[in-house]
């Protein structure tokens, strides 16, 4: 007797799968993150944008800059529709603190954004902001798919202690985590209030 597979899990296999070979060689390639949730359980969180974003950040998708410290972040994933549809040409623009809780506020360091590939793919390589007074570690985002409202959220890390302390942090916003010691994969998927 044949199975039943449903459009969406077709959608989201193949998905993951695409976004498996965006990363040859990482541990987002090797199976290693679960997803983070469907698609159609409704669009990512909002969140406060804060004080720091700075508009006109440069177009990249590394903010890695040599001599700067921390642990290297690869962070992927997919931005989809609440119909589960990857939205192509997508702009994400990311900033966070660096590694000692700073933010830069009179350059870019710490800032840029990209666009979706056409399957609405992005990659970022970063490295993991620290805590700073208030807030557990966590990286800001807007997601915008052309001619839409922005989405304005964070991302937080599963199992910091400083969770539990940061009453902006939402586990819906965790990214799923892979590796340790000098370099760790994320994965985090946005779903857009679009159809």
């Amino acid at each position: 007797m044949p199975s039943t597979i449903s459009r969406r899990s077709v959608l989201l296999s193949g998905a993951a799968a695409a976004g498996a070979s965006f990363f040859t060689g990482e541990l987002v390639a090797q199976g290693q993150l679960s997803p983070t949730p469907a698609c159609g359980a409704g669009p990512t969180l909002r969140q406060t944008e804060g004080p720091f974003f700075t508009p006109n950040s440069p177009e990249r998708q590394s903010l890695l800059e040599t001599g700067m410290k921390g642990q290297v972040l690869e962070l992927s994933g997919l931005v989809l529709t609440r119909g589960c549809q990857p939205v192509r040409r997508a702009l994400l623009d990311f900033w966070q603190a660096d590694a000692e809780g700073a933010y830069d506020n009179s350059g870019f360091r710490l800032r840029g954004h990209q666009f979706t590939d056409g399957e609405g793919r992005y990659r970022l390589r970063t490295i993991v902001p620290a805590r700073y007074p208030g807030r557990t570690p966590h990286i800001h985002v807007k997601v915008q798919a052309a001619n839409r409202p922005a989405l304005t959220t964070q991302l937080y890390f599963p199992g910091e202690p400083g969770n539990a302390r940061d009453s902006l942090f939402r586990s819906e916003l965790q990214m799923r985590m892979a590796g340790g010691g000098e370099r760790r994969s994320g994965q985090f998927d946005f779903v857009l209030d679009m159809a």
